[in-house]
């Protein structure tokens, strides 16, 4: 047996890194095994292709990455050190749970920036052309002019700047637009022309000066419920917003009341709340509405990005170096 057989992380069978078997936005998990393969070729990189498959290896390794992970399959996973989760977010996992067996976890922030700066990019667009309007009146073949908006000189408010807010700030600027970035820690700054907090004064007044509201941050108690009936009001009438953030940062209700009123221009949606959206929820009526099934995040560069990441924790976990902090790491 060689060392690297041997060596830290690999169970009995030579496994040095388990891939859990679900997959994300249709793109089956092998592609992300062949990815990881691909720059760890003197690791043994296995799938775990079935629920029982899971259970019987997970037991003796000690760097784990996939989608999610089950409290149950937590309880048999003996020698995890770090779970690589390959979603950007990790509220779904039991972080405390994680926390308490002292696993480290990482995320896969940052794959999403490109593909999610082009899909906010092109809802902007279509809201400042009105290519909605265009796509009716193709529908009908009449062919009648109608009035469009300019994004030159617009001011675009981006809350979140991450990896996503900072991708979507880095498109607009070739579009000579104002931009706000929101954030928690605004002395931090950004790629904005102004950053400010999220005091309820300070958001309001850029609510007040903005056309297009950006929202791409995390989940928080400080998030929920952020874009509310009174922060709709706020807004100008021409302003349009656009969620690749999380459903519950916008009060539905309230979004529903201000579309029908006019408070606002209209809403681009890739995330909803509930979600999935129902049938027959009142949102599907509105022709300045555009809806997309939390589809943002799908690129066909996921997998190659988030291995990127991972294959790097691989190494960084195999140095063994004393207080090794790991790319994108978030627990503990």
């Amino acid at each position: 047996m060689t060392e690297l057989d041997a060596g830290r992380g690999s169970d009995s069978d030579g496994t040095d890194v388990l891939v859990l078997r679900r997959g994300t936005h249709g793109m089956p998990v092998e592609g992300y095994v062949d990815a990881l393969r691909d720059r760890l070729p003197d690791r043994r990189v296995r799938l775990a292709r079935t629920p029982a498959d899971e259970r019987e290896r997970i037991g003796d390794v000690a760097f784990v990455t996939g989608m999610t992970l089950s409290e149950d399959l937590l309880e048999v996973a003996d020698d995890l050190e770090v779970f690589a989760c390959a979603y950007a977010g990790t509220g779904h996992l039991p972080l405390d749970r994680l926390e308490e067996r002292d696993v480290a976890v990482t995320n896969a922030s940052g794959v999403h920036g490109p593909n999610i700066g082009e899909h906010v990019l092109g809802a902007i667009l279509r809201f400042t052309r009105r290519f909605h309007v265009g796509a009716r009146r193709q529908r009908r073949r009449e062919w009648r002019h109608y009035q469009a908006h300019e994004l030159r000189g617009s001011t675009v408010t981006v809350v979140g700047l991450g990896a996503i807010g900072r991708a979507v700030c880095d498109r607009l600027e070739p579009f000579d637009v104002e931009t706000i970035g929101v954030r928690y820690s605004p002395e931090s700054g950004g790629p904005a022309d102004e950053v400010i907090g999220f005091d309820g004064d300070a958001f309001h007044e850029a609510l007040a000066r903005t056309e297009y509201l950006v929202l791409a941050c995390p989940l928080t108690d400080a998030t929920r419920g952020l874009v509310d009936r009174e922060a709709l009001l706020t807004l100008d009438p021409d302003a349009t917003i656009v969620n690749v953030a999380r459903g519950p940062v916008v009060d539905t209700d309230a979004l529903v009341e201000a579309l029908h009123s006019g408070w606002i221009r209209g809403a681009s949606l890739d995330v909803t709340d509930p979600e999935p959206l129902p049938a027959d929820h009142p949102l599907w009526n509105f022709e300045n509405v555009q809806i997309t099934p939390h589809n943002a995040g799908h690129t066909p560069e996921y997998y190659e990005r988030l291995a990127d990441i991972v294959a790097e924790n691989v190494d960084r976990f195999d140095a063994e170096e004393s207080n090794r902090e790991l790319e994108n790491q978030v627990l503990p």
